[in-house]
């Protein structure tokens, strides 16, 4: 959906409203899916028994599963067309403005348009409430009363939206106050520092000595702030270490490069390995979640037929969670893979245009672009999948990890994953087109 907005809205005089509309869908996404999270989990807290407490257990692996990829679905909205705000904004620097008049108009922007995708956000849960009130636990749906949040916690997640996109400008600002002739002329190279490989094995060791101790953790909430934290810690350091594995693969391939849609792809992911990051870093926390689910799923299998209903009705409820968790995984990545790729080319269009008046075909930077997504894709799944199963070793055991039910469920949820990725390439291709051919 957000390729084909793009697309219509990629022509002549249109740009800008291109720009401000990816956003605020991006943002109305994020919204809608934090807030069903959040209003179907509350249900599991108003449980006191001794099943409760597993299902609570339950209920914090999957909000961390989902609410940090989320996070990060959020900062990738707000960053969505900072090329394009950057560039007005030095323009005035040059001009004689103010860092302070700068800096207003750079928050003031952003915070507008989360405002706005924030609204609309809320609006789409509220339409969504009554689906997801018909999802059974314990043998009964939630109900709309189970899954719809209070008015304080709707102002808190929009307000949670709102401060998150005026952070990201601010700290976008910091390149255009200091230097606006530089981004002018986009001589402004990323940096990515090995010290970020140090912290990210650092954290996941980390998690891994956690998940390790966890059965001999003192109490309820101490196993559900180590769960939280080991699976929380493990999927926001994924984006810390992904742009620093891609930029050195990057740098292997344009190396080694013998036609010019290699090169030109490993050049696209030299240029910015942070954004080369963000159009596959929704399949890496699909890798994740599938080992997760894989896993649990296989987990589940090893017992057989269970003893007492109360059981057979718990592993049914798991199975119906891990279903949930996988499908919101999904829209996840169907959201980044949209937002990304159509900004991508939005951001690229004078490049593009560029190329096409050297007399560049079109289906060679199309392969070029595809090769620069597809290419890291591989890395990111695979490496994910494996600090997962990590992460998962004390926990679960290898034998669990490795067994054919699990294995099929991993592979079949990244070939899924892999499968939204080339389906965005292939919805935003005419988009390419029109950017080539300067329309």
């Amino acid at each position: 959906m957000i390729a084909r907005v793009a697309w219509l809205l990629a022509r002549p005089g249109t740009a800008g409203a291109a720009a401000s509309l990816l956003p605020v869908t991006a943002f109305a996404i994020v919204t809608s899916l934090l807030l069903v999270v959040l209003g179907g989990a509350q249900s599991f807290w108003t449980w006191t028994d001794d099943i409760g407490v597993t299902y609570q257990a339950l209920a914090v692996i999957a909000l961390v599963l989902l609410v940090v990829p989320l996070a990060s679905l959020g900062g990738a909205a707000a960053r969505l067309s900072a090329r394009r705000r950057d560039d007005r904004l030095a323009t005035l620097r040059l001009l004689g403005a103010t860092p302070a008049t700068v800096s207003a108009l750079a928050v003031l922007e952003s915070v507008v348009l989360a405002a706005a995708g924030a609204i609309a956000g809320v609006v789409l849960y509220f339409l969504l409430v009554p689906l997801v009130a018909l999802i059974p636990f314990r043998g009964e749906a939630l109900g709309i009363d189970g899954v719809l949040l209070g008015v304080p916690a709707l102002a808190a997640v929009v307000g949670g939206v709102v401060l998150l996109a005026a952070a990201s400008a601010v700290l976008g600002l910091r390149q255009v106050v200091i230097s606006p002739l530089g981004v002018r002329t986009k001589q402004d190279a990323p940096k990515l520092h090995w010290l970020r490989i140090v912290i990210g094995v650092a954290v996941i060791a980390l998690a891994f000595l956690m998940m390790s101790v966890l059965q001999v953790a003192g109490s309820v909430m101490v196993i559900l702030a180590m769960l939280g934290a080991a699976f929380g810690g493990t999927i926001a350091v994924l984006n810390l270490i992904g742009p620093w594995v891609i930029r050195l693969v990057a740098q292997s391939q344009a190396r080694r490069a013998k036609t010019p849609a290699r090169l030109l792809a490993a050049r696209s992911v030299l240029e910015s390995p942070k954004a080369a990051w963000r159009q596959v870093s929704g399949v890496a926390m699909t890798s994740f979640m599938a080992v997760f689910a894989g896993t649990g799923i296989a987990l589940l299998g090893s017992f057989g037929e269970a003893a007492d209903a109360q059981s057979t009705q718990l592993f049914a409820d798991i199975r119906t969670g891990i279903l949930i968790t996988v499908i919101g995984s999904f829209l996840m990545v169907a959201s980044s893979v949209g937002v990304n790729q159509a900004a991508g080319i939005l951001d690229r269009g004078e490049l593009y245009r560029s190329l096409g008046m050297l007399g560049m075909p079109t289906p060679t930077m199309d392969t070029a672009r595809r090769r620069a997504v597809m290419s890291p894709l591989r890395i990111t799944a695979i490496g994910s999948a494996v600090t997962a199963a990590v992460v998962m070793l004390p926990l679960t055991g290898a034998a669990i990890i490795v067994a054919p039910l699990s294995l099929a469920v991993i592979a079949g949820v990244l070939a899924a994953g892999i499968g939204v990725v080339w389906l965005g390439l292939l919805a935003t291709k005419p988009m390419l087109e029109r950017a080539a051919a300067g329309a």
